[in-house]
């Protein structure tokens, strides 16, 4: 049985709101932040909040400090990484090793700050490796910058980056079938839209099982 609390925590951006799903016998933390266009009710993020402390991974949705308040439009990056770094030292109080995460823009707070911070490894959901329809404008160098074990679960039909435009080497990637950059399946696909959170839940499962 898993059991949930919210906490607020107060950083140099504002209060951010840390949503806890522990797990009964932890051995890993997964704190996971949202993208710049939605919060911790993206399907992915609730898909693993359910999923994953029943394998030992006690899971944190982070909400920044930007989203709390109400605001429509996320910061600048500095100021998103400001946020994440003033939400650590809760996320450490529990004495595991944390898993820096988070879909889109918070997959890159999560890789541009994890050596700094002293992350585990770095989880990015939806990577946007570039603005849709501007591959030249390649973020790659942030991905490839994590310096920790990193896994990216993207989506087959990402606008912000498909799987094949990512470079081949420096993490581990697994495709969502059909999926776009939420992870969203075509009515018409020949994958379900529950087949297609599996994906990302079972992939997440592995490897966090491989972290110890």
């Amino acid at each position: 049985m898993t059991s949930s609390t919210i906490e607020t925590v107060e950083t140099e951006a504002g209060t951010a709101r840390v949503t806890w799903h522990h797990a009964p016998e932890p051995r890993l933390l997964l704190a996971v932040s949202h993208g710049a266009g939605g919060g911790i009710e993206a399907r992915d993020l609730q898909a693993l909040a359910a999923a994953l402390p029943a394998q030992g991974v006690s899971v944190a949705l982070v909400e920044q400090p930007w989203r709390v308040a109400g605001r429509k439009v996320a910061p600048a990056p500095k100021t998103l990484d400001t946020g994440w770094r003033g939400l650590w030292p809760a996320l450490t109080r529990p004495g595991l090793p944390v898993i820096s995460g988070g879909r889109s823009a918070g997959a890159r707070v999560a890789c541009r700050t994890a050596t700094e911070l002293g992350a585990r490894a770095v989880l990015a959901l939806s990577f946007p490796l570039h603005p849709p329809g501007k591959p030249e404008k390649s973020r790659a160098d942030e991905l490839l910058g994590a310096g920790v074990p990193t896994l990216v679960v993207q989506g087959g039909n990402d606008p912000f980056g498909r799987p094949g435009e990512f470079p081949e080497d420096g993490f581990e990637l697994v495709e969502v079938p059909f999926g776009d950059h939420s992870f969203a399946v075509p009515k018409r696909a020949p994958v379900t839209q529950e087949a297609a959170l599996e994906t990302v839940t079972d992939a997440v499962i592995r490897w966090t099982a491989s972290l110890g």
